[in-house]
């Protein structure tokens, strides 16, 4: 290897698998150089196969309100006529360990090439965090003006700019100001946005958003965030975020379904193999839209229809949020189901299984393995975990 031109090595050495490539660092000066090199990490992750990152506390954990519970890295074997999840041990993150996570629960609320975005909250405590669960390298934002200290929803995404490479988190402050009634279900007075870039130090305010938006995070595509819009008389029910331009706009929307007020509605976004997708669940069966063509309001195809009749145990399903994580080449269709089980459904023989693969309580979300050093980013303090 020491007699290969350099480009060769680090070619070679971004095809590796991910534990390898940090074994690798231990090898010499030279290759832990050139593993930690920017360049490396933008080869490695155009290479860098897709996977999951779970959020868990386990239920010993759950007895104690305050535990900020560890990040699992699950690698997925993704072939055309298979799959298999792994997690090895060794690749975890375990955020008990950091003081500063202390007596305080976390949120992912976002994934970029690597990057994770996470929430902190508790009492007296809302902040945000950047961190890369593979380089065990964190860093903590600087403190927002509209802090969460009553009851308040906090809205985020977290995305990057592709022409200017800048990552940037928005976040939306959903609540009143005093709290009139906390378990009121009427619009918040108060919707303000904040957006942050990861290099500049502080956080800059967009002002009032005209949106009432459901949910802690939206996903991530094509440059914009999604999340649904709450208000009875939108003319479409999702909202995007232009990451470049920093502007709040309606997005089309899946064709509206009837549903009684008394019956039980549950919605979330995701994206499956690139395509932005809705899952609705209602009248005892799931159902999956799917955007054909982004941003084309004809091209919602109802996708997926998950029958409550498909198994005699899916009497839960239909009693709590179902949210979209990935879709892999054989089909399969991977969802997490509240924070309860990790399900897979396969279209082709239209089962459903749970992978039975973490104890209760965890969240999950896609995710993409880099080496991206959160250092590259100026004017940040970077921690090491």
């Amino acid at each position: 290897m020491e007699n290969l031109p350099v480009e060769v090595m680090v070619h070679i050495l971004s095809r590796l698998p991910v534990k390898t490539i940090i074994h690798c660092k231990c090898v010499s000066k030279k290759w832990l150089d050139l593993i930690s090199d920017s360049y490396f990490a933008n080869l490695h992750l155009q290479k860098s196969p897709s996977s999951l990152m779970i959020h868990h506390n386990s239920e010993n954990e759950m007895t104690d309100y305050h535990k900020p519970g560890i990040l699992k890295w699950v690698e997925v074997e993704d072939e055309l006529d298979h799959h298999r999840l792994h997690h090895d041990p060794v690749m975890r993150l375990d955020l008990n360990l950091a003081p500063i996570f202390q007596r305080s629960q976390i949120l992912p609320v976002g994934s970029v090439n690597g990057l994770l975005c996470l929430w902190q909250f508790g009492q007296r405590k809302d902040n945000t965090y950047i961190c890369n669960p593979i380089t065990r390298e964190y860093m903590i934002l600087p403190r927002q003006q509209y802090y969460r200290e009553g009851y308040a929803i906090i809205v985020y995404c977290f995305g990057v700019v592709s022409l200017t490479h800048e990552y940037k988190v928005i976040r939306i402050f959903q609540g009143d100001i005093p709290p009139i009634n906390p378990t009121s279900s009427s619009r918040p007075s108060l919707l303000e946005a904040e957006i942050y870039t990861l290099g500049t130090g502080k956080w800059r305010s967009l002002g009032h958003v005209a949106y009432w938006l459901n949910g802690f995070s939206g996903p991530f595509l094509n440059g914009y965030a999604h999340w649904i819009v709450v208000d009875d008389d939108s003319p479409q029910k999702l909202c995007a975020f232009d990451f470049d331009k920093e502007t709040f706009e309606l997005f089309p929307s899946p064709p509206v379904e009837i549903v009684e007020e008394s019956q039980i509605h549950f919605y979330s976004l995701g994206v499956l193999k690139g395509c932005l997708c809705q899952s609705d669940t209602f009248d005892f069966q799931l159902t999956i839209w799917v955007m054909k063509e982004y941003g084309v309001k004809k091209s919602w195809r109802r996708e997926v229809i998950i029958k409550q009749s498909v198994s005699r145990d899916l009497d839960w399903l239909m009693w709590e949020p179902v949210y979209l994580i990935e879709g892999l080449n054989d089909g399969t269709i991977l969802m997490m189901y509240y924070q309860d089980k990790l399900l897979a459904y396969c279209p082709k023989r239209k089962t459903i299984e749970d992978k039975e693969i973490f104890d209760r309580h965890f969240t999950g979300m896609a995710y993409r393995p880099s080496f991206l050093k959160l250092q590259n980013f100026k004017s940040e303090r970077v921690h090491v975990l």
